[in-house]
């Protein structure tokens, strides 16, 4: 199992469970999420590389790898990823390079698609 998969597995794992807990507060939380990221005047290629310039700032790993897959699947290319990367390096500093770093990992196990 990939990394991804074993991510991906546990994540939809956990929401299950947090959510079946049917607390209001959460699952409004989970709704505003998933309303974000859907079309609007923004189109969900660029919120997902705005997300992802987030998480990176914010050192959430978990967001990072959830937003490069998003990414990947809007079609972003690795040299607009590498854009993305120095935003996030340029406004949070050198203490996102470790998280760079997994993410560069990340990227390797989900190359370039050559449509």
């Amino acid at each position: 199992m990939s990394r991804t998969d074993e991510f991906n597995e546990f994540r939809e794992r956990m929401n299950r469970k947090i959510l079946d807990a049917d607390n209001k507060a959460i699952t409004r939380f989970f709704g505003v999420d998933s309303l974000t990221y859907r079309e609007g005047a923004l189109d969900v290629r660029t919120k997902e590389m705005l997300g992802l310039v987030s998480s990176l700032v914010l050192r959430c790993d978990d967001c990072i790898a959830y937003h490069i897959i998003k990414c990947r699947e809007q079609g972003v290319p690795d040299r607009e990823f590498f854009d993305i990367f120095s935003v996030a390096l340029t406004v949070g500093g050198s203490i996102v390079i470790p998280h760079l770093r997994r993410a560069v990992a990340l990227l390797e196990e989900h190359p370039e698609r050559s449509d």
